[in-house]
């Protein structure tokens, strides 16, 4: 049952403009470590571009917000527009938009097939989606992608409860807005703060739902190991999630530009263990891993690639 990948060439496409650390080459430096033998079971199929894209997005967004990101997008080669200071459309954008959506449904879809020969999946995608609120972009993100799959699995599938874990090392708010008044859906994330975007303290707990871990700068495995082994997990496991969604962002590496912990590859290699370990004893081993963050080429593609080889491992 291998593990499934979903990507685009167009996601290549979506530019961010010179000197923004979210970038295409992100997408190659994927690429290349993806092509080595050691990742040839892969099941390789691309992102689609859904006939039901924005219906979905309505599960997490107003449709004004859909309107104004629709809206936005330039039409010129070459023309680029701010949604905020962060957060960059070019004509590609739209299109990219879209299929990353559409990549998080497509593999809510598989795992949830009992015939798919699918259990698990990663979605490499841009652009990212954990900070997207329900009515905003910020923080180079148009849509809430993993939450859109999230209340997708709850309503094509019937996943009563449906968990998000984000180890990011950013906070993600958006993911968080669009969860935090519903007591059947998880989020639970680590990250540095203070940091962008200065949510995610202990005391943002939802309606019971919510379980932050904050880090300081310069915390590294032990800390982050022992944040997701003390809060995070066991309140997973009590959650008893019919899915999980992983928001695999790499920028808590130690060698990453944007932030100032110091994990390494053995620590998503163990916190991806985990989740699938726990996906297996409670919800069949269906996990949906999605990209968020990571700017420092090499860290994030060896990091991606211990993160896929975990998955690759637990699906069998």
């Amino acid at each position: 049952m291998p593990t499934l990948l979903l990507t685009h060439p167009c996601f290549l496409d979506h530019d961010t403009g010179f000197g923004h650390p979210e970038r295409p080459d992100r997408m190659r430096a994927i690429d290349k470590v993806l092509g080595h033998e050691l990742f040839a079971g892969l099941k390789r199929e691309e992102a689609p571009l859904r006939a039901d894209v924005e219906e979905q997005i309505l599960r997490a967004h107003p449709k004004d917000y859909l309107e104004m990101v629709r809206r936005s997008r330039p039409s010129g080669d070459g023309e680029h527009v701010h949604l905020d200071p962060d957060t960059v459309m070019s004509p590609g954008s739209w299109q990219a938009a879209l299929r990353a959506v559409g990549a998080g449904l497509e593999a809510v879809d598989r795992v949830m097939d009992p015939n798919s020969g699918t259990r698990n999946a990663f979605c490499q995608v841009r652009p990212c989606g954990h900070h997207a609120e329900a009515q905003r972009a910020m923080g180079f993100c148009l849509f809430s992608n993993i939450a859109i799959a999230g209340l997708y699995a709850r309503a094509k599938h019937g996943c009563e409860r449906v968990a998000v874990v984000d180890f990011d090392v950013h906070h993600g708010n958006g993911t968080q807005d669009i969860f935090e008044t519903d007591k059947d859906l998880f989020f639970g994330s680590t990250h540095q703060m203070p940091l962008y975007p200065g949510t995610g303290a202990l005391s943002e707990t939802g309606v019971g739902n919510v379980f932050n871990a904050p880090l300081r700068s310069g915390d590294g495995g032990s800390a982050f190991r022992e944040a997701m082994q003390s809060r995070i997990l066991p309140s997973l496991r009590n959650f008893s999630p019919d899915i999980i969604f992983i928001s695999a962002g790499f920028d808590a590496h130690r060698d990453d530009p944007l932030a100032s912990l110091e994990l390494i590859e053995d620590d998503f290699m163990w916190i991806t263990d985990e989740l699938v370990e726990i996906a297996e004893k409670q919800c069949q081993g269906r996990v949906v891993s999605m990209l968020e963050g990571g700017y420092n080429l090499t860290a994030l593609a060896r990091s991606v690639g211990v993160h896929i080889k975990t998955l690759m491992a637990a699906a069998g």
